[in-house]
């Protein structure tokens, strides 16, 4: 098996050209996202296939507080964009833009959208793409847990920029004491370990060679139980992604945040959920597919649904 390999993240001259990317976990709405980051990165990494494997929009987040930043909306821009130049794009919903899962099936403008799919690499090896959410018992099972784990989660990330300031005032990098307190509780590391043998379960009982996922933000490729893990973590800390080249071997990203610039404190209107006020020509006044349902409807699924853990 061809070995695969670790980029470093930084910027090239020219844009590097991939068969294949997989992202996860933007969490567009959110505060923590690293939307400029994020940009920075499809400006220089070009590919035949972009998988967004779930919580690319934070509606959980957008209902607590309303906020959408220019920089948030550019994304959407930016990936429509590329749709319609004829770069096939696929979004995974995940637990945060879950309403989003009532078009499975459909497409939002040329972005097709599925619950789940199968990857075939280059190399012909087969790949279970999903957002990984189902095998989270908390989320399944205790969605108040979920809520205020993310509330939790979130007061973990809002100490990182006050953090990160000091830090590049003394000519530090870029540390996150979330991912730092995530990876010291025993039960964090054990859940993450129980989430990653559940999930292997699932691709060895499709039959398919591996599972490209996120859910957990922690970056990962390794065998489990004979089938390839992969995780491509997220977009709110760790700013990494999950490359495949022209022959089929996978590369893990990490971006460098001096890529990311500071977040621009200039927002559009913050609407009821934010994406309802979001101008037409930036996200489309329409869902283009079988059900013509205007996307305020998947907005507003996203308050039914959530009032109904509160």
């Amino acid at each position: 098996m061809q070995k695969d390999s670790n980029l470093d993240g930084s910027r090239p001259r020219e844009p590097r050209q991939y068969r294949t990317l997989f992202v996860s976990d933007l969490h567009l709405g959110a505060r923590a996202c690293q939307a400029d980051a994020f940009l920075d990165f499809l400006r220089y990494n070009e590919a035949e296939t972009i998988y967004l494997a779930g919580d690319i929009v934070d509606f959980w987040s957008l209902r607590r507080t309303p906020l959408w930043l220019q920089s948030h909306n550019d994304v959407l821009q930016k990936l429509l964009r590329k749709a319609r130049k004829g770069t096939r794009v696929v979004y995974v919903p995940g637990n945060h833009d879950e309403a989003v899962r009532g078009y499975c099936g459909t497409a939002f403008g040329a972005i097709e959208i599925h619950h789940d799919t199968v990857h075939e690499a280059a190399d012909g090896r087969r790949y279970l793409v999903m957002h990984g959410d189902e095998f989270d018992v908390v989320v399944r099972y205790a969605r108040w847990l979920a809520l205020l784990g993310d509330r939790s989660y979130e007061f973990a990330l809002s100490c990182n920029g006050p953090l990160n300031f000091i830090r590049r005032r003394l000519g530090l990098g870029f540390w996150s004491l979330s991912a730092y307190l995530k990876l010291r509780v025993k039960g964090a590391v054990n859940f993450i370990g129980e989430f990653e043998h559940a999930i292997a379960a699932e691709a060895k009982r499709r039959n398919v060679d591996g599972v490209i996922c996120g859910h957990i933000h922690h970056l990962a490729d390794r065998k489990i139980g004979g089938v390839r893990y992969i995780n491509c973590g997220d977009w709110v800390e760790s700013l990494t992604a999950i490359a495949e080249d022209h022959s089929g071997a996978f590369h893990q990203i990490r971006w460098q945040q001096a890529a990311a610039k500071p977040a621009r404190i200039a927002a559009l209107p913050a609407p009821l959920p934010a994406i309802e006020a979001m101008p037409a020509g930036a996200l489309a006044a329409n869902w283009a597919g079988a059900s013509g349902k205007p996307l305020a409807n998947v907005a507003a699924q996203a308050r039914e649904d959530m009032a109904t853990v509160e």
